[in-house]
């Protein structure tokens, strides 16, 4: 496979790479029911498949930073998608949930490579206003992987059995693979690794209140989205009775709440200024989860659907914000900080998806109540520490 170095990758090839772990983390959502049944576990255990996947995938974030400043982004890229490759065999080869589990910590280390790798590049390779356009281009497709994985996850269950979603996970590695093998090219700069010290860097990170607010709002906003994943499926599958290529088109509600959140912080960032938006966002979503409470309570599908769609659009509001504010001055070390914070509020959220599945009983209402709880939390630390001048 030939580098083709001081070229700039394509976006179409950015997007992929960026979003085959996205798509990998929700295309488990339809079939999490199946699991429970074909493996004879309960439900909260089938829900570890969801938070093993962000353990793995925060030391993986760490490790593949790391090697690729020794050894290049392209070659790290393509090892890092080889182990991902050989998780979703093991997935479709399992016949225990140990072994299940094992191969989905394998997966979910592997395909951490295309979150943190692909932003590196992406920084590496496109600047300015240049860079700016990329970022939103990437970011506007990627508002459809969450409707992807559950709808694709549905559609293969219902046709062919759920280990044929494991099936389609291979072959989306190796068409991974060979599109990077064949068009990624060298982005690593001369010089680097860097001397930085790392020791010293985690050290400014864990005393830097407003990095643990920001690391806290990511954490919690992909947390509760992630919940949402792992327990939805028994909410609208079990509980309402939909299929689970019905259930897959209820992704379409996150990808929808992606883009008015994008749009919402677009429109009102110069109006308002950054800060604020986040902190209306927050508030937005507070009073959706609350009225998604409510509404559980009186078992109403449509009405709850739509509530979802709101506390989603609040925090989808809220989530460039913060992920855009969250490392601002540490500009000079900005690879290492990186690998240290998305470590730090990847196993955050992996305590998160797995705070769920204690919390699972069957009732509709858990969900909505472990949301308004952690909104609420986040609102409130938010506000009383980031201040509008801050931006």
């Amino acid at each position: 496979m030939k580098n083709v170095s001081k070229k700039s990758p394509s976006i179409l090839l950015m997007i992929v790479l960026v979003g085959f772990p996205q798509i990998s983390e929700s295309i488990f959502t339809p079939v999490l029911p199946m699991i429970s049944r074909a493996f004879h576990v309960s439900a909260q255990t089938a829900q570890l498949t969801m938070s093993t996947y962000f353990m793995a995938f925060a030391f993986g974030v760490l490790f593949w930073g790391w090697l690729s400043d020794q050894i290049g982004r392209r070659l790290t890229m393509l090892l890092g998608i080889g182990v991902y490759l050989l998780g979703n065999g093991g997935l479709l080869l399992a016949g225990h949930f140990s072994w299940l589990i094992l191969a989905r910590l394998v997966q979910a280390f592997g395909a951490s490579v295309g979150s943190v790798v692909t932003q590196t590049i992406m920084r590496e390779s496109f600047s300015g206003v240049r860079g700016a356009q990329v970022f939103a281009k990437v970011g506007a497709a990627m508002a459809l992987a969450p409707a992807l994985g559950p709808l694709i996850g549905g559609l293969v269950q219902t046709y062919f059995g759920y280990r044929q979603v494991f099936s389609v996970l291979i072959m989306m590695a190796v068409g991974a693979i060979l599109y990077a093998g064949a068009c990624l090219p060298e982005t690593r700069p001369a010089g680097v690794p860097a001397q930085i010290n790392v020791g010293a860097v985690t050290k400014r990170l864990l005393t830097d209140k407003k990095v643990w607010v920001y690391g806290a709002v990511i954490s919690g906003i992909n947390g509760i989205l992630f919940s949402y994943y792992a327990e939805a499926p028994f909410i609208f599958i079990n509980h309402f009775h939909l299929s689970t290529v019905q259930y897959g088109w209820l992704g379409l509600v996150l990808a929808a709440a992606s883009i008015l959140g994008a749009m919402t912080t677009n429109y009102g960032a110069p109006k308002f200024g950054a800060v604020m938006m986040a902190k209306i966002g927050l508030v937005l979503a507070l009073i959706g989860s609350l009225l998604l409470l409510v509404a559980s309570y009186y078992d109403q599908l449509l009405l709850m659907v739509i509530l979802i769609l709101i506390v989603f659009w609040g925090l989808n509001t809220t989530l460039p914000v913060v992920l855009n504010l969250a490392l601002v001055g540490y500009e000079a070390v900005i690879g290492t900080a990186s690998g240290l914070f998305s470590f730090g509020y990847y196993l955050a959220i992996s305590a998160l998806t797995y705070g769920m599945s204690l919390l699972h009983t069957g009732a509709i209402s858990r969900l909505p109540l472990y949301i308004v709880t952690i909104v609420a939390i986040m609102a409130l630390w938010y506000g009383l520490v980031i201040r509008n001048n801050e931006e």
